[in-house]
């Protein structure tokens, strides 16, 4: 059971996991956005409907639950707190609470963001959210730790990849369509991120499923970038002109959310433990695209 699924990386994950001959059971809100030629079990669901919940999963009986969905837009978390903890947080206990009884494996797709400065973080630095956001999915990965059986939580960073029609575009999207525009575009080189390819999270997660994996596992990708340098990547492998892109720094970009100018995660236990074997960014971005 993949939740989220109409989600960037869910709808991903899903066409990986039935890809590899697993049943897979989608379920979002409104219409499925995932390809129709995609052999999966999609049900619209709200997650913060408890009944709904408990009846769908007493029905269908899922060996895995990979938790994706929540609301992961930091600026809106911070002006709308309600509702982020509903989402990201009740709507979690929720499903745990339907799953407890049932040795179901939950996977819980957490963030970098419940870290603060001076990343990249391993997996058991001490969490130190900087944004309400990175707060929510703390709590979150908390209960996971309380209610769950059986459980492993998976930290990613900046999710970029493959772009279809019905998802929202990645970052490499974002920069590829402006500069195809001919439009100059303003990206930041002060804040550092270790940007994760999106099959890689996939395969991380095939492997803790196969594997029976618990506990926390960092899956993000191999190399420490800025934006920046990311988006003068995705020039150089389209071959698009890079004089469009003008290096600034966060300054330029005042936001009501803080967000860390050092983040990214480490990923050595994934790699000892999962074979986790991430390609680097401009093997992600060739692709990509």
């Amino acid at each position: 059971m993949v939740t989220g699924a109409n989600g960037f990386l869910a709808q991903h994950l899903c066409v990986f996991l039935a890809g590899k001959g697993f049943n897979v059971l989608a379920v979002s809100k409104g219409a499925r956005r995932i390809p129709a030629d995609v052999l999966i079990n999609y049900t619209s669901i709200e997650l913060t409907d408890v009944s709904s919940v408990q009846e769908y999963i007493q029905k269908s009986a899922p060996q895995v639950i990979i938790h994706v969905a929540a609301m992961s837009k930091p600026d809106e978390c911070e002006f709308d707190q309600a509702a982020c903890i509903l989402n990201n947080v009740t709507a979690t206990e929720t499903l745990l609470n339907a799953a407890k009884s049932k040795s179901i494996h939950f996977i819980y797709l957490s963030t970098d963001f419940i870290f603060g400065e001076n990343g990249p973080h391993a997996e058991n630095d001490l969490p130190n959210p900087l944004n309400f956001y990175g707060a929510s999915k703390l709590m979150a990965e908390t209960r996971v730790k309380e209610l769950a059986d059986y459980y492993t939580i998976v930290r990613p960073v900046f999710i970029y990849g493959k772009h279809w029609e019905g998802m929202r575009p990645s970052f490499i999207q974002w920069v590829a369509q402006n500069l195809r525009s001919g439009k100059s575009i303003k990206v930041v080189s002060d804040q550092l991120r270790t940007p994760t390819y999106v099959e890689d999270i996939c395969w991380g997660i095939l492997a803790i499923i196969q594997l029976k994996k618990e506990g926390i596992y960092h899956l993000a990708g191999k190399d420490i970038c800025s934006p920046y340098s990311m988006a003068l990547t995705v020039a150089n492998v389209l071959k698009l002109d890079a004089s469009l892109i003008e290096e600034v720094n966060s300054d330029c970009f005042p936001e009501p959310v803080k967000r860390s100018k050092k983040s990214g995660l480490k990923i050595d236990k994934a790699i000892q433990e999962l074979n986790y074997n991430p390609l680097s960014f401009e093997e992600g971005v060739r692709n990509s695209f």
